[in-house]
């Protein structure tokens, strides 16, 4: 249900569950943060699903017997977050709940016209993870943050690309989008990727 594509220096990693709206398991979160962890050679790594949907967050029965509040989403965010090379979520479909988490650890996020934004996590019961509202608050600012996780709101593709949630609307495949964003990264000489990835987080 995961699938990890290596192109030249892109790693392609797809959730592939569309029977199940991409909804995410126990097993499958796992896998995707022991990939992350291990891609700390790629040049670009991007993160896709299969379908209409890039995922509705958890899979509800594991949510419900504990996966909600496990520790996974964080090691997979986090692992994400740390990579040297270019990080991209491309976003064939709508984004919700605990899913946001790898996306907002993202260095960008392209995303089709018909995508949708939401995270009701706090109607179902639960915090969010610890450091998606951090990341949220610091793509979109905490009024616009707290219009999603306490407002509730379902953000459309428009409206979160002005937020600043996303960073491009893609009319064409949002596949090839990300691989053609990658390019110039791949290309060019490691250190210089890694240099100027560093001096626009601060680093």
């Amino acid at each position: 249900m995961i699938e990890l594509q290596k192109d030249g220096g892109i790693w392609i990693v797809k959730i592939n569950r569309p029977e199940k709206a991409n909804s995410l398991t126990l097993a499958m979160l796992t896998e995707l943060a022991e990939i992350a962890e291990s891609a700390q050679e790629a040049q670009a790594f991007v993160l896709t699903g299969e379908g209409r949907v890039f995922s509705a967050g958890a899979d509800l029965d594991e949510a419900r017997a504990g996966l909600a509040v496990s520790d996974v989403w964080e090691r997979l965010s986090g692992a994400i977050a740390r990579l040297p090379g270019l990080t991209i979520a491309a976003l064939n479909g709508t984004l919700a709940g605990g899913a946001m988490g790898m996306a907002l650890a993202c260095d960008m996020r392209i995303a089709v016209p018909g995508a949708k934004f939401f995270y009701p996590v706090m109607k179902l019961g639960f915090l969010p993870q610890p450091s998606d509202p951090k990341r949220m608050t610091a793509l979109i600012g905490p009024a616009r943050t707290k219009l999603i996780l306490m407002g509730g709101q379902k953000i459309e593709a428009p409206e979160a690309l002005s937020f600043g949630l996303i960073d491009r609307i893609i009319e064409g495949d949002v596949l090839e989008a990300a691989q053609a964003l990658c390019a110039d990264t791949v290309a060019a000489k490691p250190e210089i990727a890694k240099g100027i990835k560093d001096m626009c987080q601060g680093a």
